[in-house]
């Protein structure tokens, strides 16, 4: 009887969506935003694979030296294989997919493709969590992705895309998405840190392959690629994933979801203070739009 009471409340309490979670999906959007800026400076020295290995074995050694400190009960074998299918689907093949397509597509194309990933979120959270399909929701997602595309649209290069590009993004689009409606099927029983500990682990086994390629990397850059690798593995990974479990924990995955339309615009602003890309008129419109719809979703 108390579990299905605890089960009933669950609803009332997601549409809650108390401030801290809004904090931690706040972290969430700088940190992530802050990863597209750390990536396209880590990329001339690092490829592809070696970077998506390094900082999932870097927010792994981290969090798992913070697991230490405060041990945790093992989860039960179900939601064992969950949480390593959403770290390999997520960190292991949305991160390569994402990575070796930016060699293939445009920026712009990137961007337009992979904001699609939000509403598709919602659609798969309302089939399988039985979230439904809040109008109001899915009128503030479509708002904010046209502001995302108009953004990919501002940053796109002419010329010829690749098909094969194209298929790296989609895919990319679908791992992530699946991942967060697998992550969010846990999150009530399993605490945030842990989830993505355990998460950055399953990544960290599945990239081994890319190890050698890591190491040689690493001698080459020097310094800075080693830099750039641990902040990706320290911000962006540990502390981004772990204040997203946070805030995927106590609301929807719809609602959720739609705070990722804002990581382009912090990756715009990030980029013009910090590699001096300056944004052009139509891409702070399109900021504008993002900023728009996620304020309509989250009502």
């Amino acid at each position: 009887m108390k579990r299905a009471d605890t089960q009933a409340k669950l609803p009332r309490l997601e549409q809650k969506d108390p401030l801290t979670s809004k904090l931690a999906a706040l972290i969430t959007v700088l940190a992530w935003g802050s990863a597209f800026v750390a990536i396209r400076a880590a990329s001339s020295s690092v490829p592809p694979g070696a970077l998506a290995f390094g900082r999932a074995l870097v927010s792994t050694v981290l969090l798992t030296l913070v697991a230490l400190l405060r041990p945790f009960p093992m989860p039960a074998r179900g939601d064992l294989l969950r949480i390593a299918f959403y770290g390999i689907l997520w960190q292991g093949v949305y991160s390569l997919a994402l990575n070796e397509a930016s060699r293939h597509v445009d920026a712009g194309t990137a961007a337009m493709l992979v904001g699609s990933g939000p509403l598709l979120i919602a659609l798969l959270a309302g089939f399988f969590l039985h979230e439904g399909f809040p109008r109001r929701l899915l009128a503030g997602l479509a708002v904010a992705f046209m502001g995302s595309a108009l953004i990919g649209f501002t940053t796109s290069q002419r010329g010829e895309t690749a098909t094969f590009g194209l298929l790296l993004l989609i895919l990319a689009v679908l791992a992530y998405a699946a991942a967060v409606v697998i992550q969010k099927s846990v999150v009530h029983r399993v605490a945030a840190l842990q989830v993505t500990w355990l998460g950055c682990l399953a990544a960290s086994i599945a990239l081994l392959p890319f190890a050698p390629s890591l190491l040689t990397s690493l001698h080459q850059g020097g310094a800075t690629a080693a830099g750039w690798v641990a902040y990706l593995g320290i911000v962006p990974t540990a502390l981004g994933f772990v204040t997203w479990s946070y805030a995927l924990s106590r609301t929807t995955a719809g609602r959720t979801g739609a705070w990722l339309y804002l990581v382009p615009v912090v990756a715009v602003i990030l980029g013009w203070l910090v590699l001096s890309e300056a944004p052009s008129e139509l891409a702070l419109a399109g900021g504008a739009l993002c900023l728009a719809g996620v304020y309509l979703a989250q009502r």
